[in-house]
């Protein structure tokens, strides 16, 4: 019989910060069409609409839309303007979050951060996934399935860095949110994971994550479709009895005590 591990045939999947052509969201929308899934793509400019037209020469049945997902009324809308458009929606992917287009990250430490940039932070790495994560459950219950996959990171669950407190709470407190609603929601057939990267290399990578990257054990970042192949399968029917997990993809950087240059140590 020649048939795929994984099939998302007939299956609506949301896929949320996939403006970026080399990022883990527009990654992953890739590969959920290319087994079968009719996907929703959303970002914050009209970029969408680019990949949207990429999917489609693929073969992929695909629609953007552009919404701030920081704004809760706009989150309401283009949710439901999904479930009009595709009739249902089965995978929630929460990839938005981290950087915005046009925006620059703040990395001032505790004492010197703004009110302002702390709530902005916690807005866009935390409240994103909570507002589009509402709005898309009542669907799920609905129909009796569901897959919610949350890109997290290491940074804040594990790891963090100087400058990233707010980042780092919202990251890890995406990880405490998932394990309540995956206790909540398993009855209806419905799974929340989360993936966690680290050092990734997509167009936004900065030089000093590049260099951290080269000092993981594989020697080297993460290609952003390897990321992604991991949030497919916790998005997968295959993936059924897994739920309030948090899958580290980070070539082993948090395993290893010693983190400087290779020579001086391996």
């Amino acid at each position: 019989m020649n048939q795929s591990f994984i099939n998302f045939k007939d299956q609506i999947c949301l896929v949320t910060g996939a403006g970026s052509p080399t990022g883990i969201g527009f990654s992953t929308a890739r590969i959920l069409g290319s087994l079968g899934a009719k996907v929703a793509l959303v970002a914050t400019t009209d970029r969408i609409f680019k990949r949207q037209k990429e999917l489609e020469e693929m073969g992929i049945t695909a629609k953007g839309y552009i919404a701030d997902l920081m704004d809760r009324d706009q989150v309401k809308q283009v949710i439901e303007a999904i479930v009009k458009d595709f009739g249902s929606l089965q995978v929630l992917i929460n990839n938005a979050g981290m950087t915005q287009v046009g925006e620059e990250e703040d990395f001032s430490d505790f004492m010197n951060v703004t009110y302002e940039s702390w709530d902005i932070s916690i807005n866009r790495n935390l409240n994103i996934c909570f507002n589009v994560t509402k709005e898309a459950l009542p669907y799920m219950i609905k129909e009796k399935y569901g897959r919610i996959v949350n890109v997290s990171s290491v940074t804040g669950p594990l790891v963090s860095n100087p400058g990233e407190a707010a980042y780092s709470a919202a990251k890890a407190g995406i990880i405490g949110m998932s394990r309540s609603l995956a206790i909540e929601v398993g009855v209806h057939n419905i799974t929340v994971n989360n993936v966690l990267p680290g050092w990734i290399g997509t167009a936004s990578q900065t030089e000093s994550e590049a260099a951290g990257g080269l000092n993981t054990p594989m020697r080297r970042s993460a290609d952003a479709v390897e990321v992604a192949n991991a949030i497919v399968f916790l998005a997968s029917k295959e993936a059924s009895y897994i739920t309030g997990e948090a899958l580290v993809v980070d070539g082993g950087n948090t395993i290893q005590e010693y983190k400087g240059p290779s020579e001086l140590y391996y």
